[in-house]
């Protein structure tokens, strides 16, 4: 532990001398490295909202290169009557559809069953549609019995059995899964009585085998039916229509009457995803380019952050030679945003001229598409592909605008690592100064001391003559 004497021997204020000399080494130091930090703050965010602005340019114009979102098809008309969805195989167009009937699920039901009571001994087979299963019935087997037996065969994938219970007994109802003629319910009867037709036994469930009905029909199977255009009858075993009209599944909802008005069905090619994609590109475009000429241009006698930086200059120079540059199409054509209505002032700012657009869609959809999808049949690549991929090389996490930034968090750090160095080197400057100081201090007290003695011992000597005041 050093102790310190602030001028005791000299008088002199050593410790603000010492605070003076440390100051006028480390200020200017300071300083540099203040004005670095600065620097290097201020350009890392200077391109990082570069590279924001051209993230958002890059995100706006991918959408339109999703082949998916072009020429889709809008169906209109669905009512209280159909249903109407549209793919792409859909052509624009319009229909008149009349709905004749719909589709129902074929229900039998057998006659009355005392509660509990056997059945009758044999094996029941069951139809509808495609599916045929058997069910042994033993001879002590009740309803119910019947019933589970149906319900949990594991072949059975088309009916469903209950039991209604009303004032006469018992019932066994079965349903078809399925809707449609095709899938009418049939029962097959193999009665150990030897006869396989009658109301006795096991028989008395037979329906539709060999003319026999000894079940009522309580709704019939019907397959759905609709009229297109007034001469085109198409039937379909459930309310759903597909591949009747190219691209267009109609699903039956309601039966027209006699005076209800037909179903208007329209299909309608729908390309709003060029205009939208396009504006969204322009608009976030000339908010790079405002952006640009405010981190790169001179105003007020002040230059912007990137005034003068390459990086800002070849970017900026690249973006304006791909949106003017043009693609080739199959064919021998070729095509540019220009000649999509996208137009450029004296300035730099785009705009769109929505009819030029509109007048080239309507020409050729599909030279649009080209263009910024690219050919499907040879795999090229479209506009929007080959704008991503320049974008990208500024853009990518491993990007030049990244690569930047990563370099300027570099030096950032080094910039504190000279801050704890200066100040380890302020400190030992202090400590060596107040050594220094401290040592003259007591040297020139050791002076007045030794210049006291003499001078006392002088005037202690024979013959001085103390001078009078």
């Amino acid at each position: 532990m050093s102790i310190t004497f602030n001028g005791l021997g000299s008088g002199l204020a050593v410790a603000d001398i010492v605070d003076a000399l440390v100051s006028a080494e480390k200020t200017p130091a300071e300083s540099r490295l203040t004005k670095t930090e600065s620097s290097l703050t201020t350009d890392i965010s200077a391109i990082g909202a570069l590279k924001l602005a051209l993230e958002k340019v890059q995100d706006s114009m991918a959408s339109l290169g999703d082949s998916d979102k072009y020429q889709q098809r809008t169906a209109s008309g669905s009512d209280d009557y159909v249903q109407i969805t549209a793919d792409d195989d859909a052509q624009p167009g319009g229909y008149t559809v009349n709905v004749n009937n719909l589709a129902s699920e074929h229900k039998i039901l057998s006659e009355a069953f005392e509660e509990g009571a056997a059945v009758g001994e044999g094996t029941l087979t069951l139809t509808s549609g495609d599916d045929t299963f058997n069910i042994d019935v033993s001879d002590e087997a009740t309803l119910e019995e019947i019933r589970d037996a149906i319900n949990d065969s594991s072949s059975n994938s088309s009916i469903n059995a209950t039991i209604i219970t009303d004032d006469e007994g018992q019932h066994l109802v079965l349903a078809a899964k399925n809707s449609g003629v095709e899938n009418r319910i049939t029962i097959a009867v193999s009665d150990t009585d030897g006869d396989n037709t009658d109301v006795i036994g096991l028989s008395a469930l037979a329906y539709d085998y060999e003319g026999v009905q000894n079940t009522k029909e309580i709704i019939e199977a019907k397959d759905a039916s609709i009229t297109i255009d007034g001469t085109l009858t198409v039937s379909s075993p459930t309310n759903k229509f597909e591949g009747v009209i190219d691209g267009i599944t109609l699903t039956a909802k309601k039966v027209h009457n006699e005076d209800d008005d037909l179903s208007d069905v329209s299909v309608t090619e729908n390309n709003n995803n060029i205009q939208s994609g396009l504006n969204s590109f322009i608009s976030s475009y000339n908010e790079l380019l405002e952006l640009s000429k405010d981190l790169g241009t001179s105003s007020d006698g002040s230059a912007g952050v990137m005034s003068g930086d390459s990086l800002l200059r070849g970017v900026m120079s690249k973006l304006r030679s791909t949106i003017t540059g043009s693609v080739e199409l199959s064919g021998g054509n070729s095509l540019s945003l220009a000649q999509l209505g996208v137009s450029t002032d004296r300035y730099g700012v785009l705009s769109l001229d929505t009819d030029t657009l509109n007048e080239k869609i309507d020409d050729n959809i599909d030279s649009v598409e080209e263009f910024f999808v690219g050919n499907k049949d040879e795999d090229g690549d479209g506009f929007a592909s080959t704008f991503d991929d320049f974008l990208s090389y500024y853009t990518d996490s491993d990007g030049i605008i990244e690569n930047r930034i990563n370099t300027r968090k570099d030096q950032l750090e080094d910039v504190d690592d000279q801050r704890e160095s200066l100040a380890a080197k302020m400190e030992s400057l202090s400590a060596r100064l107040y050594s220094q100081y401290n040592a003259m201090d007591l040297l020139v007290a050791s002076l007045n001391n030794t210049s006291t003695y003499v001078q006392a011992q002088l005037e202690n000597m024979p013959g001085v003559v103390r001078q009078s005041n």
